[in-house]
């Protein structure tokens, strides 16, 4: 295997990217591989009535560190049960009373999407906008709202964690696309076009199990290799989602660049990206009752002009 660079990245983003596939104005990327019979295809997969979160909850308890200028989230009580609350409110007819809340967060802190203007390089971003589109306001183009209504349809986990007989990968070990296939194939599960992949590695659950996030955010993490832009784009992907902090695998297989596939397939095949997954419970559940595909609904906050969105990920068996 040759040796990887930031020319091999450049070439294979060209390879593989979806620009124009869907008309110059398309801000949704690959979600439009979800088509109207795949959707209602997903709807018919729920057999048991079951619904299992894939969500870390959003406290202070978070992976955050206060690198990359993120932090877990802040909740703070507006009005709460207290006496004091009472008299500040006053009297209210008939004696009703109310509690609210506020939350201060970045939106990529816990589980999340990243939007299509989340990566750029060369001063270009998803179909060819320019990048300069993005500023203090937020995004002018290719933001998370553009995809509220998009992110529901059939989820596929691959468990490569359990398929290498492990708790946990190691970190810094890179997935290839055959390793995908060959847990797929354990599975008894196919990966099919417009399809949500959700890669189990185990990381984040081996942290919660020792109490520490030491090293999650930014550090070394098992994850998919660049080798995957190429599977990501033949298979028609719609969006990738995994239980580390950057989804592909850390540090970079590249010399010369950082998280090379969000380059590829985020910036040029247009593949929604999800990260900060917890996959834990619905491995061992699918380990149980062996189905590994289900309806998935994952909707982002539609916050106007923002590169990425908090989300509750929902597998519906």
């Amino acid at each position: 295997m040759s040796e990887l660079s930031a020319a091999t990245v450049r070439e294979w983003g060209r390879r593989y990217s979806n620009w124009g596939r869907w008309g110059a104005d398309d801000e949704r990327g690959a979600l439009n591989f979800i088509t109207r019979e795949r959707l209602l295809a997903a709807c018919a997969l729920p057999r048991q009535g079951r619904i299992l979160s894939c969500a870390l909850p959003f406290d202070e308890n978070g992976p955050q560190t206060g690198d990359f200028g993120r932090h877990n989230p802040i909740h703070t009580m507006l009005v709460d049960g207290s006496d004091d609350a009472a008299a500040a409110m006053g009297p209210l007819p008939g004696g009703f009373r109310y509690a609210d809340d506020s939350v201060s967060m970045p939106l990529q802190c816990g589980t999340q999407w990243d939007a299509l203007a989340h990566v750029f390089y060369d001063g270009r971003m998803y179909n060819d906008r320019d990048a300069r589109l993005i500023t203090s306001r937020g995004a002018g183009a290719n933001s998370i709202d553009k995809m509220a209504d998009g992110v529901a349809g059939r989820g596929v986990l691959l468990d490569v964690a359990r398929h290498r007989r492990l708790p946990a990968l190691e970190d810094g070990t890179p997935i290839l696309p055959e390793e995908l296939d060959a847990c797929a194939e354990q599975q008894g599960v196919t990966v099919e076009s417009g399809d949500v992949v959700l890669v189990h590695t185990g990381q984040l659950e081996g942290r919660l199990a020792r109490g520490s996030w030491d090293g999650y955010a930014g550090g070394p993490a098992p994850g998919l290799s660049v080798h995957c832009a190429r599977w990501l784009y033949e298979r028609e992907v719609a969006a990738v989602a995994s239980d580390t902090f950057a989804l592909e695998v850390m540090p970079s297989e590249v010399p010369d660049c950082i998280m090379p596939l969000h380059m590829i397939s985020l910036r040029n095949t247009g593949v929604l990206f999800g990260e900060i997954f917890r996959l834990g419970p619905l491995a061992e559940d699918s380990a149980r009752d062996g189905e590994y595909a289900f309806l998935f609904c994952a909707p982002p906050l539609p916050v106007t002009g923002a590169v990425g969105s908090p989300i509750n990920p929902l597998a519906i068996k």
